[in-house]
């Protein structure tokens, strides 16, 4: 059980590490344009990223695939600008006109990406062959979902908070929120090593 805390714990400070905000930055333009009222459909898209996230460490603990770490790091970036762009022009209508199958794809997508930037760590701090990789992998995994679900909650709580009290618009809301991931994420892309080749 210790065993499992352990993992479980990498995986949540995987995700609420504050220096390494990129993982906050692209669950808040995911979630911004929902409600409490999408509940089911926000925890859908928080799985299947924790979903693609998963498969990108399998994939990578087995050598199935390996993609240079400069180009993986310049990839996150660009998802979350991606993210917060798309919420810019679809601002107040998202959640209720979106299409889950398209958005579950790109997200699978943006999950095994984010994944790829993890996996060196990964494969670092676990010696053996790749089967005694699994169940850790399984249980950062989970650490990885419950993080993820408390910066969800987070974002969905201040939303409606300031939607409720402060009569803020959640058309307003989520493009002031997409702005500022804009905003914080392009100097990121900017000062990609990727850049240096």
């Amino acid at each position: 059980m210790s065993e499992f805390w352990i993992y479980f714990q990498v995986g949540l400070r995987h995700v609420l590490d504050i220096n390494a905000y990129d993982h906050i930055l692209f669950l808040i333009a995911m979630v911004v344009p929902y409600t409490f009222n999408d509940w089911k459909k926000v925890l859908i898209l928080v799985s299947i990223f924790t979903f693609g996230h998963t498969l990108a460490l399998l994939l990578s603990v087995f050598n199935v695939i390996f993609i240079k770490a400069d180009f993986v790091e310049f990839l996150i970036p660009i998802t979350i600008l991606v993210t917060a762009i798309y919420n810019l022009f679809t601002a107040g209508k998202t959640s209720k006109h979106s299409n889950l199958n398209t958005i579950g794809f790109i997200t699978l997508f943006f999950g095994i990406i984010h994944g790829l930037g993890f996996s060196n760590y990964f494969n670092s701090i676990l010696s053996g062959k790749p089967t005694d990789k699994i169940i850790p992998l399984l249980e950062f995994a989970l650490g990885i979902e419950a993080a993820q679900i408390v910066v969800v909650l987070t974002v969905l709580i201040f939303s409606w908070l300031l939607q409720t009290f402060f009569r803020f618009s959640k058309r307003d809301f989520v493009l002031i929120s997409s702005a500022f991931v804009v905003g914080v994420v392009t100097p990121m892309i900017i000062e990609s090593k990727i850049w240096s080749y």
